[in-house]
């Protein structure tokens, strides 16, 4: 193990340097509120200041402010101090190119930089069952991984830096559009009558029985399936029984004077998203 860094105690940041208090070569900490800082100075961490003082001190440094622009901040200022064989762990997400620039600026210094960016929210945090998607090389993860493994359960290693801002983009982008989707879905019970908190627990009970909208990401790729495919039966039978429910629930709002333009627009791609069908238009209606 080495000493570690973490920039940045906010709502997420905060929980995930709390798990880094058990490195046993100790924990330094940066962050503009003394008010953030102050509960680790009573648990044992140093607290470092100015930024610099972190930088002379740690030898993996994770970062977990706002925004690229704080980022390349917070960067800059660790170079003036850098030592060969640190490594930089980027949490925030930033655009991938952003992480791309600092890890070429960086290396003239002999510093890795990873982008690190994590899934799981501060629950997972919390509790050290966090997803940390990385980019970078396979020495810049050496030296990061220890640290890492105290604040994740989960550890990809996804390709040189910028892989895992990409999959982070990737991930949310699903994260969002569902959290779009499942108010259009609240908005038709609401409608009709229903209560939608109890929708709500029945939504996340049977996501965390059958995985939620991941459980339908098992290939490998993206293309459209061969119908001598195994996995083209499979989606044919998610075809008929997605499309079948689509149709109903859109029947409804059209009954109710809801409008549910995700779900129009999930049940004209859903043959082509599930890999059964050349085109993306108009491929779900008949279902």
């Amino acid at each position: 193990m080495a000493v570690a860094g973490f920039v940045g105690l906010g709502n997420i940041g905060a929980p995930m340097a709390k798990r880094l208090l058990s490195n046993p070569d100790g924990l330094a900490v940066f962050d503009l509120s003394a008010e953030a800082t102050a509960p680790f100075a009573e648990a044992g961490a140093t607290v470092a200041d100015p930024l610099a003082a972190l930088g002379e001190a740690a030898e993996v440094i994770c970062i977990c402010v706002r925004d690229d622009a704080q980022v390349r901040e917070v960067v800059g200022g660790l170079l003036e101090v850098a030592r060969p064989g640190q490594a930089y762990v980027i949490h925030s997400t930033i655009r991938a190119t952003t992480a791309e620039d600092l890890a070429e600026i960086a290396a003239a210094k002999g510093v890795y930089v990873v982008d690190a960016p994590i899934s799981g929210g501060a629950m997972g945090a919390g509790d050290g069952r966090l997803a940390i998607m990385v980019g970078g090389t396979d020495e810049a993860l050496e030296v990061a991984r220890p640290v890492l493994e105290l604040m994740g359960s989960m550890i990809s290693h996804l390709g040189p830096v910028g892989a895992g801002t990409r999959t982070k983009l990737a991930r949310n982008m699903m994260h969002f559009v569902s959290y779009a989707s499942a108010l259009e879905a609240s908005r038709l019970a609401e409608a009709a009558g229903i209560d939608i908190e109890e929708l709500g627990r029945i939504v996340r009970h049977s996501d965390q029985v059958t995985g939620g909208p991941g459980a339908i990401q098992v290939r490998n790729t993206t293309a459209q399936i061969d119908p001598d495919d195994w996995w083209y039966g499979v989606m044919e039978n998610v075809l008929s029984l997605g499309g079948k429910d689509l149709s109903q629930a859109i029947e409804l709002a059209d009954e109710l004077g809801v409008d549910v333009p995700i779900a129009r627009l999930g049940l004209d791609q859903l043959a082509f998203a599930l890999g059964v069908a050349s085109s993306p238009l108009n491929t779900g209606r008949n279902q």
